[in-house]
């Protein structure tokens, strides 16, 4: 509380932090849920001049992160956030709803070309049960322009063929999603941009750079690129030596709360023990004097299987999930 009331002196606004853990094997994402917990928050702030997001992420739902831009929209004239370390895919369309982004050196944004889960997705099966694959909409579009341009296939038959055996793949119904999600994310991003930009022609540069020209949903955009090259208005945090060193102060303690550096395994908690019980705590949305926690619960065990034709037990862990939720704990 200390250093966000330091960050709110120094940035003469009150800030929100929200962070959704990317702690390995308990990955957390923005989701509509968190929505009436952030109404809570704005609430208690009332309407300001400024309001800063202090933002961790791997990214969410987009549709989640385009309402939250509009939610704390409404309790503020000037809309900014301030990204410590990692705010991808949905974090990073949060971001675009941003007067200012405050970036440290090491802070990162990525492209939001979404990945769409629909139930009649391809499914896989790793030995757990089949599961959907979703299906990353850039992806799709690049199966096709790889038939064009690579293969060099030109000709209506041919492209028909190639369309056939990725319908084959993936279900049709499932293509139209990817083709609507397309056009969705680029709507969206197009939106929030324009609640602080008035060229259309930078606008529409940043769109189709973050939707279509980085190849990979894992690329990782820098603050230098996200400057130069995007053109959206970030700020150098070093530009204050104060702001910057709290800012790295004040992720550090998440990152210790939410031991985001240490991959979750069983082991970790079972010690001596074949069974416990286990708390995690997974994501933050805090503010001044009040603090919203994602808690999971879950009972671990250890057990012996026998997996043939070796004869040798091999260990292995069940888990069991008992509950998990936002939940108020102002005593962390």
């Amino acid at each position: 509380m200390r250093l966000i009331r330091k960050i709110e002196t120094i940035r003469d606004s009150r800030v929100i932090v929200y962070y959704t853990g990317d702690r390995r094997h308990q990955e957390t994402r923005i989701a509509s849920e968190i929505h009436p917990f952030f109404f809570e928050h704005l609430q208690r702030i009332k309407e300001v001049a400024e309001i800063d997001l202090f933002l961790y992420s791997p990214g969410g739902i987009t549709m989640a992160g385009f309402g939250l831009v509009n939610l704390i929209r409404a309790f503020c004239k000037e809309f900014n956030v301030i990204i410590p370390f990692r705010a991808l895919s949905c974090a990073t369309l949060i971001s675009l709803g941003a007067n200012q982004v405050v970036m440290t050196k090491n802070a990162m944004l990525s492209p939001i070309d979404p990945s769409v889960q629909h139930p009649l997705a391809p499914t896989v099966d790793l030995g757990q049960g089949p599961k959907l694959v979703p299906v990353n909409v850039e992806d799709a579009v690049s199966f096709i322009n790889l038939a064009k341009e690579e293969a060099g296939l030109k000709d209506d038959a041919s492209l028909s063929k190639v369309f056939e055996r990725l319908s084959t793949e993936v279900h049709p119904l499932t293509l139209g999603a990817v083709a609507r999600s397309r056009e969705q994310i680029g709507f969206l991003a197009q939106s929030l941009l324009e609640y602080h930009m008035d060229n259309k022609d930078r606008i529409q540069k940043i769109v189709k750079t973050l939707t279509r020209e980085r190849f990979s949903h894992d690329y990782l955009i820098s603050r230098r690129e996200a400057k130069e090259t995007l053109d959206l208005n970030i700020v150098d945090a070093e530009q204050n030596e104060e702001l910057n060193k709290t800012i790295l102060a004040l992720h550090n303690q998440y990152d210790d709360l939410l031991n985001l550096r240490i991959p979750y395994h069983p082991e970790l908690y079972l010690g001596q023990n074949n069974q416990a019980m286990v708390q995690l705590d997974r994501g933050i949305l805090e503010s001044r004097n009040l603090t919203h926690v994602y808690r999971s619960r879950f009972q671990v065990q250890r057990i012996h299987v026998t997996i043939p034709p070796s004869p040798v037990p091999t260990t292995a862990h069940q888990t069991n999930l008992l509950g998990e939720s936002w939940v108020l704990d102002n005593s962390i």
